[in-house]
């Protein structure tokens, strides 16, 4: 499968996109959080976040549809180079001095179009492997692609010890990330034009009709089928306990913790979780398909949210630099796991003609139920993050996206 010359530039052009996208948001975080010319509290902790991952689910609707309708390898070449256009853009921002809504909508700009490009990325990969392949193969770009994204993360703390962490050094680290997207679209333009789908194709006044209607196509086809909904309430849940550990511990190392031992706090802090989640990664990498062969995608993604509840509740006892750790490479691992099984349920069981826009609702559920959780953790946190009851919740909606997967499987019984 992964001999498969198709996969193989796809993988490319994943790993290259993902590589900046790692680079870019790190890149982007240092700037907001960690540069000494700027101040940082947890609302602007929030904004930062959230330009790097709302745009798209506001945009993705209409996007979705247009997969469906326009040849994807070339989307996937123009929307590289207008990534790296607006990279060039964002970066002579932070390198001026701007900030708040003009830094802001540079980088909202240039995430959207990521989004874009990832979300092309996995509606063509049924077309370059078989049906029955489709977890293996969404676990090694998934998984891979997630570890190279870490990987770039780590090129972007490396640039900025080289370059320096005031606005030039951090204007020239961001600039960097336009390299992954240039390089995305360039492998993408190997492919043959129409290699990578849409199948069919509709004519102009059905096309704007299906991108009107983009969002509304998607949700009634996920709908229609019980179990992608289950594994959207499970996502959904994932990314909403995700996103208040992701704010908490960003202001825990920012302003709470100190080094202990060779852990460390600050910006090289975070770059060592990055690693340690990373580490979950690769191992749900391994573990996913022998679990998917061994339960089935159901069980196992319910037994993924019973050990992240778990993980939590002990993060929101002990609160501590190791403990944080720790529940990177756990809520790494899950989340994963979790997030594979989703993959393979939408790309095996969605049809074609609509697979762009269920992608389009899938990118809702990933980046809106995230930023919401961002939001409400910044404004309930306190400023050094020590928020162990915000952890308590987290837990929580872990039990309800359990709770909710099971009746939606329920309901898939009942309807056959």
């Amino acid at each position: 499968m992964v001999r498969t010359p198709g996969y193989g530039r796809l993988l490319a052009a994943r790993f290259s996109t993902q590589w900046g996208d790692g680079l870019f948001q790190a890149a982007l975080g240092g700037a907001v959080l960690f540069n000494p010319e700027r101040q940082a509290d947890p609302l602007a902790v929030a904004a930062g976040l959230a330009v790097l991952l709302l745009p798209y689910s506001v945009i993705g609707p209409f996007a979705g549809a247009l997969l469906d309708r326009w040849d994807r390898r070339r989307v996937l070449v123009l929307a590289g180079l207008l990534r790296a256009t607006l990279i060039v853009v964002v970066a002579a921002s932070v390198h001026s001095g701007l900030a708040g809504a003009p830094l802001y909508v540079g980088a909202l700009a240039a995430a959207g179009v990521n989004r874009f490009l990832l979300s092309g990325l996995s509606v063509s990969l049924p077309h370059v492997v078989k049906r029955e392949n489709l977890v293996e193969a969404n676990v090694l770009a998934v998984t891979a692609g997630a570890a190279v994204s870490a990987l770039g993360a780590a090129s972007a703390i490396g640039l900025r010890a080289l370059f320096g962490s005031g606005d030039a050094g951090s204007a020239e680290t961001v600039l960097f990330a336009a390299v992954g997207a240039v390089g995305a679209s360039a492998v993408a333009a190997g492919f043959r034009r129409g290699s990578l789908g849409p199948d069919r194709t509709a004519g102009p006044a059905r096309t704007v009709s299906a991108v009107l209607h983009g969002f509304a196509d998607g949700a009634r086809a996920t709908a229609a089928t019980p179990s992608i909904s289950a594994s959207f309430a499970a996502l959904g849940a994932h990314r909403l306990a995700f996103g208040i550990t992701t704010l908490l511990t960003l202001l825990l190392f920012r302003y709470a913790f100190t080094d202990s031992g060779f852990l460390r706090a600050g910006l090289p802090g975070i770059g060592e979780a990055v690693v340690v989640a990373a580490a979950g990664l690769g191992l749900a990498a391994l573990v996913t398909p022998w679990l998917v062969r061994r339960w089935g995608r159901p069980r196992t993604v319910r037994v993924a949210l019973v050990v992240a509840a778990a993980t939590q509740i002990v993060l929101a006892v002990l609160l501590s630099l190791w403990a944080v750790m720790v529940a990177a490479f756990v809520l790494g691992l899950t989340g994963q796991v979790v997030k594979l099984c989703t993959d393979a349920a939408v790309q095996s069981e969605a049809d074609d003609e609509v697979l762009g826009r269920v992608f389009a609702l899938y990118d809702v559920v990933f980046n809106v139920g995230y930023v919401i959780a961002v939001g409400a953790a910044a404004f309930l946190s306190p400023p050094d993050g020590r928020a162990p009851g915000l952890l308590g919740a987290a837990a929580a909606l872990y039990v309800g996206g359990f709770v909710v997967h099971d009746q939606q499987l329920r309901r898939r019984r009942l309807v056959s």
